[in-house]
């Protein structure tokens, strides 16, 4: 995620996008003004044509586009914003469980508040990497596993977490180590991990409709491919630019709300979810006391 003063205007009109895939965008308007000056050549050079058709097509077709896009946007901007929250409530439900534990814990339980501290924070590094579909293993606090197997060898590495979470509440409430009140105190930290790990997933698995984005491509292609037409007459050679920067504005649109309607990838604009899981990581270690 990019880190910006949004208040600087002159660095934000004048800084070149880095995103990957803005930069998809350079072949395409290669191609397009390849074919804008193709047209204009043949149209202005070799047949001298004279075209009736002006802007006002275009012009009313253009504002049934434009609330496509702000549409798609919107839409994207929901998904990239309830990832957010559902991050955020994780950082809330890691800290007030480990706030908890912390105080349950007698100060001399060493082992148990290693165990718990690497746990949660465990919790937010693999549901990151579980939504990119990989497993960083070296993000992991692999001292909670000294006897048991790897945690990589899990196919859904958060819902064992969350499952070793449980089993170890449930075993300090049989031993009487807490009361009922703080196990279901408990509980509710440990729902809001599960209940954050179905909302992402169900960001993740739930893509715009197909048919929908297809449809708008096809519209914002028709739309370029017979632009030079309206302008020709009246632009000649300056169709070209023209074209292009149209093309730069409509296609830069559809390729941000592909880009951010998956937050939990590595784009530029996607959420900083490493540097949020570090954040639940430090903050936990310094609730129980473990800050070396």
């Amino acid at each position: 995620m990019i880190n910006y003063n949004p208040k600087n205007w002159f660095t934000l009109v004048f800084q070149v996008h880095r995103s990957e895939s803005m930069r998809y965008l350079l072949p395409n308007l290669l191609l397009l003004g390849g074919y804008t000056a193709g047209f204009c050549y043949i149209f202005l050079e070799v047949f001298h044509l004279h075209f009736l058709m002006k802007m006002g097509l275009h012009s009313l077709v253009g504002i049934v586009l434009g609330l496509v896009l702000v549409f798609r946007t919107n839409t994207a901007y929901d998904r990239w914003w309830e990832g957010r929250k559902v991050w955020g409530a994780l950082v809330n439900h890691s800290r007030s469980m480990a706030i908890k534990l912390h105080n349950i814990l007698s100060p001399e339980d060493g082992e148990r508040r290693k165990y718990f501290a690497s746990e949660i924070a465990n919790f937010s590094f693999a549901l990151k990497d579980h939504l990119r579909s990989s497993l960083d293993v070296e993000d992991l606090d692999l001292t909670a596993y000294p006897n048991e197997k790897f945690l990589g060898d899990a196919e859904h590495v958060p819902n064992k977490i969350a499952n070793n979470l449980q089993g170890a509440f449930q075993g300090m409430l049989r031993k009487k180590e807490i009361s009922g009140e703080e196990f279901l105190s408990l509980n509710r930290d440990h729902d809001g991990f599960i209940d954050a790990l179905g909302k992402c997933e169900r960001i993740l698995k739930t893509p715009i409709p197909y048919s929908y984005s297809m449809y708008i491509k096809k519209f914002i292609f028709l739309y370029l491919v017979t632009l030079p037409f309206g302008l020709v007459e009246e632009l000649e050679y300056w169709t070209i630019p023209a074209v292009a920067f149209i093309a730069y504005v409509l296609l830069g649109i559809e390729l941000l709300a592909e880009e951010i309607e998956d937050p939990f990838g590595t784009d530029a604009n996607d959420l900083d979810t490493d540097g949020i899981a570090k954040t639940i990581r430090r903050n936990v270690r310094e609730i129980f006391g473990l800050t070396h």
